[in-house]
Order: structure tokens, then sequence, then C-alpha cells
């Protein structure tokens, strides 16, 4: 089996951890003030969406020279954007007021997917003073138009399907043979976006990794899908084995309470090493979830849950004797493509078939569970509470959770195109404790 080269990085990262190896210090916050030659990137995403898809494109933005602190998402609650569009507006004015307030800069440049192209578009032709601060427009994947919006220099990237899709006037590139959201977090399109943004194309579009070195991180703890913030919570962070994804130390390296917004850190971590994120709540299950390595700084991390008992996640079944998993990648699974398409081994079983993640389901994220905890697996159908939910699906595995948290759970992705990555997890039990794991799209 072929490891990646982020794996070993991350073997490394891990005896760096043991010996305590000297790490460099960051950037800090204060640089981004000093370099206004890089327009502020502000990033508006679709339906159900968060800065996670985002996040891939930030750190090669930032593998090119662009300070993370001028890096930005707008995130609001989409399945309510016909009654909040006014609010989402005004927020993004006030946004683009304070980046030009603290870069410098003379204006911003604006990206949007899928339903964020709607919301985009519709705020560029709302008023001449707004598309004035606006340097450059990507419609990613989204909404055609009959004139770049607002006026403003557009580029347009469109994935498979209609290739008949355009924005008159502006710069329109196909990507066919990529899918809806991987045409936001591709390296493919990363190249047409710097070349459009900064009129070259970029020194490289691989995500380069700060090695020995401490990256830092920050996010938010939001509710899915509504992007609110989760208030009364803690979140702990832990670094742990590259191997078992046990942790390492039985006390967190930091203690963070939220904000109002959700809003933790900045924390340094080690940024080829591995770590556990867990929100903690008083009466509610403890919520892990699990990350490949940062590699470079990273403030594009969000933790999606739920409030207890209410979404997606009440309607996974739990049990003393079972795992549950939901795993996310920022890049469409598909099952249904042969050897051009994704696998996803769990505990040795390959979940991703025709039928529960097809390619035209743009499966994002996918739930893996017990259902109805008979301790029996079924992968012939998916779990249709789920599957009818968008870019989701959800599979009946059962995961033995037996004993508690003492084993683990091996996860081995087949990336299509090539490539393997392994990412085990402890195997806690779903009664108590909920468990998300987070791989990288590339």
């Amino acid at each position: 089996m072929r490891v990646s080269h982020r794996r070993l990085l991350s073997v490394l990262a891990g005896g760096a951890l043991a010996v305590g190896v000297a790490v460099a210090p960051a950037p800090r916050a204060a640089d981004a003030a000093t370099t206004p030659t890089y327009r502020p990137v502000i990033f508006v995403h679709g339906s159900a969406g968060s800065a996670t898809q985002f996040q891939s494109q930030a750190k090669r933005l930032s593998s090119n020279g662009y300070p993370i602190d001028v890096i930005e998402a707008h995130e609001y609650d989409s399945p309510n954007i016909a009654t909040i569009l006014p609010e989402v507006y005004a927020g993004l004015d006030a946004r683009i007021t304070r980046l030009l307030a603290t870069t410098g800069a003379d204006r911003v440049d604006l990206l949007a997917h899928s339903l964020g192209t709607f919301v985009m578009q519709g705020y560029l032709n709302s008023s001449p003073a707004r598309a004035a601060r606006v340097a450059h427009y990507v419609n990613l994947d989204g909404r055609p138009a009959a004139s770049v919006p607002g006026g403003v220099p557009t580029l347009a990237i469109w994935g498979e399907g209609d290739s008949a899709r355009t924005v008159v006037g502006a710069t329109n590139v196909h990507l066919p043979d990529q899918s809806h959201t991987q045409t936001v977090s591709s390296p493919e399109s990363f190249g047409e976006i710097f070349r459009f943004l900064r009129g070259r194309a970029p020194h490289t579009t691989r995500i380069v990794p700060q090695l020995f070195g401490t990256a830092r991180v920050s996010g938010r703890a939001v509710l899915f899908p509504s992007n609110a913030g989760v208030t009364d919570a803690t979140v702990e962070v832990y670094p742990v084995s590259s191997l078992t994804g046990g942790r390492l130390s039985h006390r967190p390296t930091h203690r963070l309470t939220v904000g109002a917004d959700g809003s933790f850190g900045p924390v340094p971590v080690l940024a080829t090493a591995r770590y556990e994120f867990a929100i903690v709540r008083s009466g509610a299950p403890t919520h892990h979830f699990y990350f490949q390595p940062f590699l470079r700084s990273d403030s594009f991390v969000r933790l999606a849950t739920s409030v207890p008992g209410e979404g997606l996640g009440a309607l996974v079944d739990t049990s003393d004797r079972h795992t549950a998993l939901t795993i996310q990648r920022q890049k469409e699974w598909w099952g249904d493509q042969g050897d051009a398409g994704d696998h996803l081994w769990i505990n040795g079983t390959d979940v991703l078939n025709a039928a529960n993640a097809p390619r035209a389901k743009r499966t994002i994220a996918i739930f893996a569970f017990d259902d109805g905890s008979d301790g029996v697996s079924d992968l012939t159908t998916p779990l249709p509470e789920f599957f009818r939910q968008t870019f989701i699906t959800g599979v009946d595995l059962f995961i033995p959770a037996a004993p508690a948290h003492l084993g683990l759970v091996r996860i081995t992705v087949g990336q299509r195109g090539g490539g393997h990555d392994v990412i085990n997890v402890p195997n806690w039990r779903s009664s108590a404790h909920r468990v998300s794991i987070n791989i990288d799209d590339f």
C-alpha cells in the first residue's frame, strides 16, 4: 500500500513530540498589516456549507505568500437565506470595511460557491458602492449570469454538468472531470483562481508544510447547518498518536472556552502532528474531532455539531457496544466509478458503493453506525434519513466499541487519482461519544 507523504510527516512529528523538538515561531497577526500588497480574500460558502470548503485553498494562498489574517470566510444560515439576505449583506459590508481598514488595501477579492454565488451576485448588483470595493469576483460552480455582477471583473469556474453554463463577459473555465465541491478545493481550481487574482501563475499549488515549526490554529464550534455558534461549551485539544489516534496525554494541551459565536483560538500546534479537538458540554455527549496534520496555520477549522437530541445527531442509534462515525471530505466520494472512484475501508470493509455514494449524489459526509443497534451490518442500501439530505449519506455498519476506547477503528482512504491515507481513532462508545473525522481533500 502506498502511504502519502503527508502521513510520513505525521509519523515523524509524533516522534518529535516525544523528544521535544524546538520549534520556530509562527508569523504574528500583526504581520498582515505590514503586507498591503495582498488584497483581503473573502470566501462565501454554499448550501449547508461553511469556511471548511475553502480550507485547503486558504493554505495554498498562504503557501504562496498570503498572510492568513487577510483570508476570511463570510458564513451564514443557508437554510434561511431567503429571510436573512439583508442581514448577510450588512455583515459583509462590515467585514469589508474592517479588512480594508486593518490591511490598508484598496479593495477586496470575493469568491463564492454554489448558493453563495446567488448571494454574492445579488450583493454586487445591489449597489455600485458595494461593487466598487471589490477588485475581483470568482463564481465557483454556481449561478450563471447574463453579465458580470456589478461590473466587477469575474472568473467563473464550472465543474461537471451542463457545459453551456456561463457568466457572460467573464473568464469562464470548465473543469468537466471535477465534481461540485471539488471545484472549490482542487489544486487545478486554485491555479486558475490565483492567476486571476494575481495576474501570474502561483509558485506552487501544493500546501507547503511548516516543517518542524509551530502552526497557529483557530476556528469555530458551530451548529450544522445554520453556522450558529455553539454556546456553553469548552474545546479541548489533545495531541494524538499517528498510529492509533489515542491521546498522548490524559490532560489536554489546551482547554478553551468558546466565544459567543463559537470561536476559539488561536492555539499553537506542531504543524505535522495529529490532533483531537473535543467539544465538551454539560449534559451532552463529548464530540471528538480528528484531523490529519494541519501542515500550516489554519483559521478555518470548523467543529460542526448539533444540539443534543436535535438534527442529524438525533437520528444516530447509540449503544455501549458500537462506535458511530461521521467522515467528511471537501471532495465528493464516488462509490460507483470503479477504479476511477474512491474507496473508504472501515475496519477492513469498503463502505462505498453505487447504492450509498453514487457520483450523482455529491456525497461529502458519511454517517456510519450500527442502525438498530443489532450488531449486524447492511451496506446494500443507504440509510434513507441521511441519504435524502444534501451532500450526505448514511451506512449501516457495526463498529465494535468494546473494550471502551481501548481499541481503535482503522480507517483507510483510497483516493481517486491514487494514494492512500490511514487514520486510526479510538473506538469510543456511541452512548456517550460522537466521533467526526476530517479527511484531507488533497
